[in-house]
């Protein structure tokens, strides 16, 4: 019997200062993530991000929670879901790299079915350390720490620019943009620090977004817009380096370039989640008005769509096995 493992990053418990708090502490403390010196790690997140950052990050949360729970993971699971319908002789489980429901949670329900294959699929369209490399790591931790034989397993590589992914995504802007006529289009990726872009060479992070937002352009024929698309980069924390340009800092100057009607991709993103519906959806759109824009419009994830679970299923049956 074949497994399939759909991993995604996580979400807190509940859009509250404690659950936050637990989950800040629980991602940032990923050395994949903060990159540091383990003490200083441990004081930077313990005694200054999770305690000063959680109460406001609970009420981004509580702005965009659902009567499900966290968008990203009412979305993931309603996708497990149709992918287990879509591929009948796999047997198909959610894990997420931090909160739950966990990677190690998720191979044990695997296991304990009797797969004797597996297939884990990272759903994170670009590579970066702090994302694909930390799913693969703690796969293999998890797997290396049981008794039982190994099982053939594969890793889906970053799929940035494979065509169902970059149909998939097309389609949601498609299905969002035929009321609105926006007169620029932003590709908003999640940014990273440059030294993790350099450590992760010759995987460039750059590279891979430049070509997932020049194929979702092409194929909605974005290039008869005036001033066609670009790209930028969102979430940066810290004071460290981080690639540019900022999302935040493009949406406060495209007014002034005569930009009025802006509509926004988030690529590297496969479900909506906060990164998506507030820091663009809320926040995003506010900065971009107050700076003399009239409307921003910001396309959804794939989140469980029927071209989106076409195209994981594609990727899957092409995928084969490491021997």
């Amino acid at each position: 019997m074949k497994g399939l493992l759909l991993i995604n990053l996580g979400s807190p418990d509940a859009p509250d200062v404690p659950s936050v708090r637990h989950y800040l502490r629980e991602f940032l403390s990923d050395p994949f993530v903060i990159d540091i010196n383990p003490v200083a790690r441990w004081l930077l997140v313990n005694t200054v991000i999770a305690p000063f950052r959680s109460p406001k990050s609970a009420k981004a949360y509580q702005k965009v929670w659902m009567k499900e729970g966290s968008p990203l993971v009412v979305y993931s699971e309603n996708l497990t879901g149709k992918v287990q319908e879509k591929l009948g002789d796999y047997v198909v489980e959610l894990g997420m790299r931090y909160g739950k429901p966990s990677i190690r949670e998720a191979i044990e329900k695997l296991l304990m079915q009797g797969i004797d294959e597996l297939v884990v699929f990272p759903l994170y369209p670009q590579y970066a350390l702090s994302s694909t490399e930390t799913a693969v790591v703690e796969v293999n931790k998890v797997l290396g720490s049981r008794s039982r034989p190994a099982i053939p397993i594969k890793f889906i590589p970053p799929f940035y620019n494979h065509p169902a992914f970059i149909k998939a995504f097309a389609q949601r802007g498609r299905e969002a943009l035929q009321d609105f006529r926006p007169d620029h289009v932003l590709f908003s990726f999640h940014g990273l620090p440059k030294r993790h872009v350099i450590k992760a060479l010759p995987q460039d992070y750059r590279v891979q977004c430049a070509a997932t937002a020049g194929g979702i352009a092409k194929e909605l024929g974005l290039c008869t817009l005036p001033v066609p698309y670009s790209i930028s980069f969102q979430s940066r924390l810290g004071r460290t380096p981080w690639i540019e340009p900022f999302t935040d800092v493009v949406l406060s100057e495209l007014p002034k370039k005569g930009i009025k009607k802006l509509a926004v991709f988030c690529p590297s993103f496969v479900a909506d989640c906060l990164e998506t519906l507030e820091e663009i959806g809320i926040r995003g759109r506010e900065t971009f008005q107050q700076n003399g824009g009239e409307d921003l419009r910001l396309v959804p994830c794939p989140n469980d769509s029927p071209l989106w679970v076409e195209a994981i299923y594609k990727l899957v049956m092409g995928s084969g096995f490491l021997k």
